[in-house]
């Protein structure tokens, strides 16, 4: 009796165990998958604009922001009342008073002409605000992406530099203890060499946690896993725009959303001025109102009463009330005309200054390329050929292939920071200027 249970429960947990090792295998599988996806540059741009959450918050403010004028521009809403006047509290019989009644009644406010229209208007202006706001985020966002792209394939490029270097000091090693072994050498030799190959492995250390770190702010613009590792292509497109200062700021003075943006307010605190010393005028309440009477106890009918009114509200107070809420206004308005035009100072040095450290950085890149790479690569060549033959020292190769190695780091640092700058500058400027 007991075999055949004991069978069960054995066979049970067999397949409860093959199903969660199943699960995690997929589970593990699908990660794999999605780590292993290379992410080109307009794929992480593209995923960022679709997905992440901080630009979404902002476009549910704007959709917000979209539906408030037509709120801002309609009546206020009528008023229904209903009450019993003149009733007897001796006895509260409707028929014993002839003034006794049952009335009901609908009033409307009515704001003085021009206040309704100077509202939606107000809220038109701020919701166009709020899209640019969007337009604007999208801008930042986009550039934010691109400048963390770019430094993880610096640091793509520094790792695989550090690998080769590494295969280069080994095969130093490899000569420097043949030299010692033959007599042609000395150990310190071999010992100098294998303290700069420690070396690279610290600073591959180092470079791994910054990737690590800068895969985590990549995912996280792009609303992906933090923890997933990120994937890119080897070889990419490098731009190399010519750019003028000029063109750039006449451009950024068209296209800039944030200038449209404040643009937009500035228009709105206008109308909040006008709408200000509206103020000073008085609304008006319309209503009609009916009530009913009950027959007499001798049963004698009586009339039913009907009753219009009009009301307004009086601006008795208007020194303190809405002088100061014209003064209020006024001075907001000064502040959106201070705050316009000091980020129109603020993004035209940005793109001079921007523009000159693009400027540096592409000279800087083609020197590196044209000249003093391949200079040094020749003279490395050169001095391990003669270290071989014992025609020059090991602490004169050790150092300029140390010197060739720094060239091509900041070679591929200068390149990339070009790409980079160059997204700042998109930013600035509102569009893509990589293919100017």
């Amino acid at each position: 009796m007991f075999i055949p249970l004991l069978r069960v429960i054995k066979l049970v947990l067999s397949i409860t165990i093959f199903s969660f090792t199943l699960f995690d295998t997929a589970k593990a599988d699908t990660k794999s998958i999605v780590e292993n996806t290379e992410i080109t540059l307009d794929a992480a741009v593209a995923r960022a604009l679709a997905g992440n959450p901080g630009l979404a918050e902002i476009k549910a403010r704007a959709e917000a922001m979209a539906a408030v004028p037509s709120q801002a521009g309609a009546l206020p809403d009528p008023t229904v009342n209903f009450g019993m006047l003149n009733m007897p509290t001796s006895n509260f019989n409707l028929r014993q008073e002839d003034m006794t009644m049952m009335e009901m009644g609908v009033s409307q406010t009515i704001p003085f002409p021009g206040k309704r229209s100077l509202r939606e208007k107000i809220a038109e202006h701020e919701a166009m605000a709020s899209n640019e706001a969007v337009i604007e985020a999208r801008l930042r966002l986009v550039s934010e992406v691109k400048q963390s792209w770019w430094r993880l394939f610096y640091y793509a490029k520094t790792f695989d530099l550090l690998e080769a270097s590494g295969d280069f000091f080994q095969q130093l090693i490899n000569v420097a203890q043949v030299n010692y072994t033959v007599g042609k050498g000395a150990q310190r030799e071999v010992m100098l060499a294998q303290l700069e190959l420690s070396k690279l492995k610290t600073e591959k250390l180092d470079l791994l946690a910054l990737r690590s770190a800068e895969s985590a702010k990549l995912n996280t613009l792009i609303d992906r896993n933090v923890e997933y590792s990120v994937h890119l292509p080897n070889e990419v497109v490098f731009n190399f725009p010519a750019l003028t200062s000029t063109d750039l700021q006449n451009k950024a003075l068209r296209f800039r959303p944030l200038f449209a943006q404040h643009s937009k307010m500035l228009e709105a605190a206008k109308s909040n001025v006008e709408l200000a010393k509206q103020d000073f005028y008085p609304d008006f309440t319309v209503g009609g109102a009916y009530a009913f009477r009950q027959n007499a106890p001798t049963g004698q009918t009586r009339s039913d009463f009907a009753s219009v009114q009009l009301s307004m509200n009086v601006p008795l107070y208007a020194a303190q009330k809405q002088a100061k809420a014209v003064d209020q206004r006024n001075s907001e308005l000064l502040q959106e005309q201070y705050a316009a035009e000091d980020e129109h100072h603020k993004v035209l040095a940005e793109i001079v200054s921007k523009l000159a450290e693009y400027q540096q950085l592409k000279e800087k890149s083609l020197l590196l390329e044209q000249e003093i790479i391949p200079q040094a690569q020749q003279t490395v060549k050169s001095l391990m050929a003669s270290y071989q033959v014992s025609q020059i020292g090991f602490s004169e190769l050790l150092r300029i292939e140390l010197s060739m190695l720094q060239y091509q780091m900041q070679y591929w640092q200068t390149k990339t920071n070009t790409q980079a700058v160059l997204a700042e500058l998109s930013a600035a400027v509102g569009e893509d200027i990589n293919h100017d």
